[in-house]
C-alpha cells in the first residue's frame, strides 16, 4: 500500500497535507536540522511540532 493510503491505527486515512515552500535563512536552517536530529525527527516533522506547539500555546493565552 502507498504511504499515502496508509490507515491509522483507527482505520481512518491520515488527514491530508499540503505541500508548502518555505524559505529559511541559512543558519536558522542549520540550527533546525541539528534540533531536530538531536529529537530524532525529520526536519519536516520538527518544523510541523513546532507549529502546532506555538498554536496550542496561542489558544491557551488569554486575549485583551
Amino acid at each position: 500500500m502507498a504511504a499515502r493510503h496508509r490507515r491509522g491505527d483507527d482505520g481512518r486515512p491520515p488527514p491530508a497535507r499540503k505541500p508548502f515552500l518555505l524559505r529559511l535563512p541559512p543558519d536558522l536552517l542549520a540550527e533546525l536540522r541539528a534540533w531536530a536530529a538531536h529529537d530524532l525527527r525529520s526536519l519536516n516533522a520538527h518544523i510541523e511540532f513546532l507549529l502546532r506547539e506555538a498554536v496550542r500555546r496561542r489558544r491557551q493565552t488569554p486575549r485583551d
